[in-house]
């Protein structure tokens, strides 16, 4: 794969709004297609907002009425704001593209960054995104009363974790010694070029995840590197060590077509829409 460009949009008090950072996506994208410009990674904070790929429920957004922007990406609803680092890798890819091996090349890089700030990370079957696993179920403790043997969300389909009180809450996922996204991963593959990536918690407000169901995932929560270390994170800190990362892996990438024929297996958190290659989503 050829080199790999960052562009720094903005942090701290010049977060990026969502819907800028978005058209800017949109430019970019164009240009890559046109091949004015190389692979290019943007980089930046997003002022708090909440956005919702096309797989979103009803049943999955704030239920104060909060605004949600829906977004053309694969995946389901998640939250964007200060103490997150979100990067955009705007890529050409070998056509049909392998949705599945981008969403993967994702992931080492993150695997790799969290690794390098003593955080231990792995995928979960079914599920992207980058995971700090949880204890086994029998070995995890009783939070706020809950007993594990009768709990609900295991029962019940649609138990809402916003109705039920902080033990159930993604943000005190950590506290249940649960599984826990610590890196989220939603994209959009259109002409060709990839757009959308990742968002990485580095030491934001948790609790924002708990107003939602985020991913659409009920069994499990949310965790960031400050909250897995006990220290203090910055973003300044981890962004050149996500760069090298992405850097690493990307340029060495070496990128392959999907097989003719060959069926397109489909994470929760990708798309790839009618004027690319498809894939289930």
């Amino acid at each position: 794969m050829s080199e790999l460009r960052f562009v720094r949009l903005g942090f701290g008090e010049d977060a990026v709004e969502y819907r800028e950072a978005w058209q800017k996506q949109r430019e970019v994208h164009a240009s890559r297609f046109a091949d004015e410009i190389p692979d290019t990674c943007l980089l930046l904070e997003h002022q708090p907002v909440y956005t919702a790929g096309r797989r979103t429920e009803d049943s999955e957004r704030p239920l104060d009425g909060t605004p949600v922007i829906d977004v053309d990406r694969g995946g389901k609803i998640t939250w964007h704001g200060p103490g997150q680092l979100v990067g955009y890798p705007i890529l050409k890819l070998p056509r049909p593209v392998d949705v599945i091996a981008h969403v993967r090349r994702l992931e080492d890089a993150l695997i790799a960054t969290c690794a390098e700030f003593g955080v231990e990370t792995s995928r979960v079957e079914g599920r992207s995104g980058v995971w700090v696993l949880g204890d086994p179920v029998e070995e995890r403790p009783s939070f706020g009363g809950l007993s594990l043997d009768f709990d609900p969300r295991l029962q019940d389909d649609e138990f809402d974790p916003r109705l039920n009180g902080p033990e159930y809450a993604p943000s005190n996922a950590g506290q249940r010694r649960e599984d826990r996204k610590l890196a989220a991963i939603g994209i959009r593959i259109a002409k060709g070029v990839s757009m959308h990536g990742f968002s990485l918690n580095v030491n934001p407000d948790n609790t924002w995840f708990d107003r939602i169901v985020p991913c659409g995932i009920r069994d499990a929560g949310v965790a960031s590197l400050a909250g897995e270390l006990g220290r203090d994170v910055t973003i300044e800190e981890v962004l050149p060590v996500v760069e090298k990362h992405l850097r690493q892996v990307m340029e060495a990438a070496v990128l392959l077509p999907r097989e003719v024929g060959e069926a397109a297996p489909g994470t929760p958190d990708t798309e790839a829409p009618a004027e690319a290659e498809k894939a289930p989503v």
